[in-house]
């Protein structure tokens, strides 16, 4: 995300970053006059006009009703123009693939959810099934900014996933295919961490906005984490806490190794816990939020097993959490994934396992709290990811006319 503190120094960057406050301004708050954008972004309002000036030239801004408050004439506000630059978000889990369309405001036009076994079908089929997505989706809008793949693993730079041992990819250039399988130009593709996207939407639109200090844990067949400190996202390989050794002589993980947190946490571990084998939870044909209503309903009625169950995830959540803050001291710990539903049930074990085990506790320790956003947080990440290009640099929006893909 931006820092305070990125400031460019030359006269180009400087318009562009002005033209990405005022951009941002409009998506925080709507609909606003040139008045209030000045007095918001601390420009002028000649300066302001100019940039406004440039954004309807690009297609970004319209103009929008009157603004009455206020001393002197009504001020035409102005708007973001919607159904315009949208940003296609695509997520791969090891049960599903999904889609999320959201314009420059962050509205959602349309979200497609594939339930599917991801491991099986391997990288080719799985990259044929998300050009898929795209094209569908491209069908329904008008103009693209960019796409976003969020997949559960190590990425680098480049958009190559290193290592997503839940799906058994390895040094996979998934950037490059995505952007031959779906005819977008290689710059206008992002590939991320699932968690770290997700956090980042948290934290724009969801649980954790305006929190400078967050550590969001995303729940499934594995466990991931997006970290940021500071307002900074910390990437890399820091996010693979579901990896954290916790109990060396633990259940095997399919990293190879033993006692990972999520062989305790993992959505698997957790349903055969309560349920046998033919439980309706561990139907395939089921995704993870239809379990996790199941779930959540038999918790609601008092099934002595669940609860049990539920009482030994959130101590097992617990654990892996009270390392976390003593290594980062943050002000929220948001609960993604199947864990957000059952927050209800999850966050005394764990304040439990904290005070006992985190010396952050001494100073009331991390709030716990559930996931606005839900199992929409890491398309809705993606899908910001895509789009936030042009958030940090207007100027990528050509004047007149947007970039476009063909079905």
């Amino acid at each position: 995300m931006p820092h305070p503190f990125d400031r460019p120094t030359d006269r180009a960057g400087v318009r562009r970053a002005n033209l990405s406050l005022l951009v941002r301004l409009l998506r925080r708050h709507g609909g606003l006059s040139r008045a209030q954008l000045a007095a918001l972004s601390g420009l002028s309002k000649a300066t302001v006009s100019g940039l406004v000036a440039e954004l309807e030239v690009r297609e970004l801004v319209q103009a929008g009703g009157r603004h009455e408050g206020g001393q002197g004439r009504p001020g035409q506000l102005v708007e973001l123009r919607p159904r315009g630059n949208w940003g296609i978000g695509l997520s791969v889990a090891e049960d599903h693939l999904g889609s999320t369309v959201l314009d420059l405001s962050g509205t959602a036009a349309a979200r497609r959810r594939v339930t599917c076994d991801v491991r099986a079908l391997g990288p080719e089929r799985t990259l044929d099934e998300l050009a898929a997505l795209v094209l569908a989706a491209v069908s329904e809008v008008d103009q693209v900014a960019g796409i976003a793949v969020a997949v559960p693993g190590l990425v680098d730079p480049a958009g190559t996933v290193r290592l997503a041992p839940g799906l058994r990819w390895r040094d996979l250039a998934l950037a490059d295919v995505a952007a031959a399988s779906t005819g977008f130009p290689l710059d206008r593709v992002v590939v991320g961490n699932n968690a770290n996207l997700a956090a980042l939407a948290e934290a724009d639109s969801g649980a954790a906005r305006g929190c400078h200090d967050v550590v969001y844990l995303l729940g499934g067949v594995g466990v991931g984490a997006g970290l940021i400190t500071g307002g900074r996202l910390i990437g890399g390989a820091a996010g693979e806490v579901g990896h954290l050794s916790l109990e060396p002589t633990g259940r095997p993980c399919v990293c190879g190794r033993r006692g990972c947190w999520q062989t305790a946490v993992g959505i698997d571990a957790f349903l055969h816990s309560l349920a046998t084998p033919r439980d309706l939870v561990h139907d395939p044909s089921l995704d993870l939020a239809q379990r996790t209503a199941i779930v959540r309903q038999r918790a609601q009625q008092g099934d002595r097993r669940v609860l049990d169950a539920l009482t030994q995830l959130g101590a097992g959540l617990g654990h892996g959490i009270a390392v976390l803050a003593d290594l980062l001291d943050p002000r929220i710990v948001v609960l993604g994934g199947y864990f957000a539903p059952l927050r209800d049930w999850l966050a005394e074990p764990i304040r439990a396992e904290l005070a006992a085990r985190s010396v952050t506790a001494e100073t009331g320790g991390p709030r716990i709290v559930a996931s606005r956003l839900g199992f929409t947080a890491v398309g809705t990440g993606a899908a910001q990811a895509a789009i936030r290009p042009l958030l940090d640099d207007p100027t990528l929006a050509p004047a007149g006319a947007a970039v476009s893909v063909e079905a």
